[in-house]
């Protein structure tokens, strides 16, 4: 039996993906590509907008048209939020949500031939147990390893509280198993991912949070880099800051949340800092870590945003000298307090300040990317790109390597920064 996966949406989407692709292969099912003829589909779905919904559908539909006989799976956020509306999409035969996808394999070999779609979605709301699967694959160097799930923050324009449910940790010594079992397997990096990853432990008490993640990660010798993948600000305390510069594997990318740069915007949202508490924690950021990365999300358009409160995110994000920053025009979605919000802006306004906040983050990321041309940085060979070795960075920046081969692949080596290509770097391993 051949099995096609499709994944939207988040790095957590992804780590599900593909921890119930592993358990398919255990299973002895074989995987194919989504664009190929399969005997079944699974698309894991995304809601976080109106966008993801559209384009779970589209993955959808085309998995039906490729072939109408093929079982049809549906699974995630989407699945979770909406399970009759996907019930009714053509084609679908079961639908299970975000919980219970260490049964898939169970439930798609109790599929009966023919009938309506099954909706296999279970209710979140008491959820307490965090779902333990395994994934191993990013690429052979870098693995996720997910260890929070669910969401308690109710931010005014995010439905994923809903979709995700309440908070739940994995448990430190399966972590540290988990990270074991990686580095056995040859990876070196591993980042740790969550829904709202700095609730890690909250859940678990006995004093247990992120910190404690990150020594279970830590302790394991093959492991030589972690990455976080999200970081909120408010959550940031001074000792967080300087565990984070004591550690020599913890990277120094920090994806710190924004949102918005306008103190008024920022309340609606009901987000919890200023924008003078987010630069607080940058300054004590690149205080503690010289040359560390920033990264951020930023929703422009929200409910009543003026030009005003825009400008004020542009003048914010160029003074905070952003390394990157992914912009996402706002999605209205029911069931969010922002939803029945009066001044909903127009999608033309919302694209052109996407469009103008886009342009300012790629200006941005370029200057980032040149300050880093004559110094050294220790890159991760990952692949081969166009006759070189590439790879990235402990900020993440990828970095092409001509003097490098396959067989530096795999490894962590010194490479002496020549010359910034876009958002790119171009070095030579340091002789």
């Amino acid at each position: 039996m051949k099995i096609a996966f499709c994944t939207l949406g988040c790095k957590v989407n992804q780590y599900d993906t593909q921890a119930m692709r592993e358990l398919f292969e255990q299973a002895g099912y074989e995987v194919a590509e989504f664009d190929e003829t399969a005997d079944i589909y699974l698309i894991n779905t995304c809601t976080v907008t109106a966008t993801g919904d559209k384009k779970s559908r589209q993955m959808v539909a085309r998995a039906h048209a490729k072939n109408p006989n093929a079982k049809v799976i549906v699974a995630g956020c989407y699945s979770q939020r909406a399970p009759q509306e996907v019930c009714r999409l053509p084609g679908v035969n079961l639908v299970i949500g975000t919980k219970d996808r260490k049964k898939i394999v169970e439930l798609v070999e109790g599929l009966r031939e023919g009938g309506a779609a099954v909706s296999a979605v279970g209710e979140l709301r008491g959820e307490t147990a965090f779902e333990t699967l395994s994934a191993t694959r990013e690429n052979r160097t870098r693995a996720q390893l997910k260890i929070q799930e669910g969401c308690d923050r109710y931010c005014a324009y995010c439905i994923i509280p809903y979709a995700r449910g309440p908070l739940r940790s994995r448990a430190p010594q399966d972590i540290h198993c988990e990270i074991e079992r990686l580095a056995a397997g040859g990876y070196c990096e591993v980042v740790l991912t969550g829904i709202h990853l700095m609730s890690y432990g909250k859940d678990l008490g006995d004093g247990i949070d992120l910190l404690s993640a990150i020594a279970q990660a830590e302790s394991v010798p093959g492991i030589r880099r972690i990455r976080l993948s999200s970081l909120e600000p408010q959550l940031l305390s001074n000792e967080f800051v300087q565990t984070l510069a004591g550690s020599p594997k913890v990277c120094r990318q920090f994806h710190l949340s924004l949102q918005s740069g306008s103190p008024t915007v920022l309340r609606r949202m009901n987000r919890r800092y200023t924008p003078e508490e987010y630069a607080q924690c940058v300054q004590a950021l690149r205080k503690a870590m010289p040359g560390c990365a920033i990264t951020t999300d930023v929703i422009v358009g929200f409910p009543g945003e003026s030009e005003a409160e825009f400008e004020e995110t542009l003048e914010f994000v160029r003074r905070m000298e952003l390394a990157r920053i992914h912009v996402f025009p706002y999605s209205r979605r029911e069931g969010t307090a922002a939803y029945a919000m009066a001044g909903q802006l127009p999608r033309a306004v919302k694209a052109a300040r996407a469009k103008r906040l886009i342009e300012a983050a790629a200006a941005l990321e370029q200057a980032y990317v040149a300050s880093l041309v004559g110094t050294r940085q220790a890159v991760l060979l990952e692949e081969m790109e166009e006759g070189c070795a590439a790879g990235y960075t402990d900020t993440y920046v990828r970095v092409r390597v001509p003097n490098g081969g396959e067989r530096l692949l795999g490894g962590i080596v010194p490479v002496v920064i020549q010359q910034a290509q876009g958002a790119h770097l171009l070095g030579n391993i340091e002789q």
